[in-house]
């Protein structure tokens, strides 16, 4: 999309004027999809993966999905969007790799940094794994925040958990958020929900008893706890399965098989805990039922399972829509 034509998708929207965004190693959407319900209309969605594109194009043509690597992405194009977000590699932080940081080639903050220069965003969201906040990377965020600040943004980092917002896993990610000097005090994190997430048995029972499995009723009282964190299935072993040795004995108290996924749900035959779909995978991380995943399905898995849930996306979009609506509101009354 041409420098020209992003702000015509502004202008030509209802009072108040619709906030725009663009977002970095999109996936399956997990994260777009959040922000989109918190009022951001997608200029731009890049992803490298192709598989991936395929997923975005299905669940919303509109959206304007570029198949590109972050390094050689040109953010000017963008320039003046009021939000640049993205969830970028985490292996690099993960505490299940080597943590190499700064030196691990699958690092995009570089990338991120650049494109917060070329584009000056209003605000920046990026998501990433627990691991980032380690001791051992608090020199490398402090520079993070320093560039930024250089840059004219004021940074902060938050670790939040799925299952403060709804969702039936715990799911701990690190967020940076980073506004505009002039605003950044405007922005307050979300508040976790009063409320206790739902458990396994209760978001998934419909689909664990569509076929007519005769143990769904008494695996739904097995699964009576939120999920351990889905993980993005293991490249050693080549196909989709729901994390290492320890977690898959979580999945086990909860009545679930954890060594892989099924083509189906359960059926009257069915002998010993049952496999997740990746529909039931995908309802877990947050994705409407209708979401289409594209490629196979070890492929369609990691890209549901390596989403940001769009619970937890939504609700801090929603708050940074909220606080560049306070910088708008104070504009107009100047």
């Amino acid at each position: 999309m041409a420098r020209a034509l992003w702000p015509t998708i502004r202008s030509g929207m209802n009072c108040p004027p619709t906030l725009t965004s663009v977002e970095l190693c999109a996936g399956a959407g997990g994260q777009a999809l959040g922000l989109e319900r918190a009022g951001f209309q997608h200029a731009a969605l890049v992803e490298i993966e192709a598989a991936a594109c395929e997923t975005l194009r299905r669940n919303r043509p509109l959206w304007n999905v570029l198949q590109e690597d972050l390094r050689s992405f040109d953010g000017r194009p963008y320039s003046g969007i009021d939000l640049l977000a993205g969830g970028i590699p985490c292996p690099p932080f993960s505490i299940a790799g080597k943590q190499l940081g700064r030196e691990d080639e699958r690092n995009l903050f570089p990338s991120v940094l650049r494109l917060v220069g070329e584009i000056r965003p209003e605000a920046v969201m990026v998501e990433n794994v627990r691991g980032l906040l380690e001791r051992r990377f608090d020199g490398y965020r402090a520079e993070i925040s320093t560039a930024l600040s250089y840059l004219g943004y004021e940074a902060d980092w938050r670790l939040l958990h799925a299952s403060d917002f709804g969702l039936p896993q715990l799911r701990p990610r690190v967020l940076l958020v980073a506004l505009r000097k002039s605003i950044a005090g405007e922005f307050k994190w979300p508040e976790p929900s009063e409320v206790s997430p739902p458990t396994v048995g209760e978001v998934l029972f419909d689909l664990i008893a569509s076929r007519g499995w005769p143990g769904a009723a008494a695996w739904r009282e097995t699964a009576a706890a939120i999920a351990p964190t889905i993980v993005g299935g293991s490249h050693k072993h080549g196909g989709p399965d729901l994390g290492p040795v320890r977690a898959r004995r979580a999945w086990a108290k909860l009545g679930v098989d954890g060594i892989g996924l099924a083509d189906e749900a359960p059926g009257p035959h069915q002998v010993g805990a049952p496999r997740l779909t990746l529909r039931m995978a995908a309802r877990l991380q947050g994705f409407p039922d209708d979401w289409q995943f594209a490629g196979s399905k070890t492929t369609a898995y990691r890209q549901a399972a390596n989403a940001f849930p769009p619970q937890v996306a939504g609700a801090v979009g929603k708050q940074i829509a909220l606080a560049l609506g306070s910088r708008q509101a104070a504009l107009l009354e100047a």
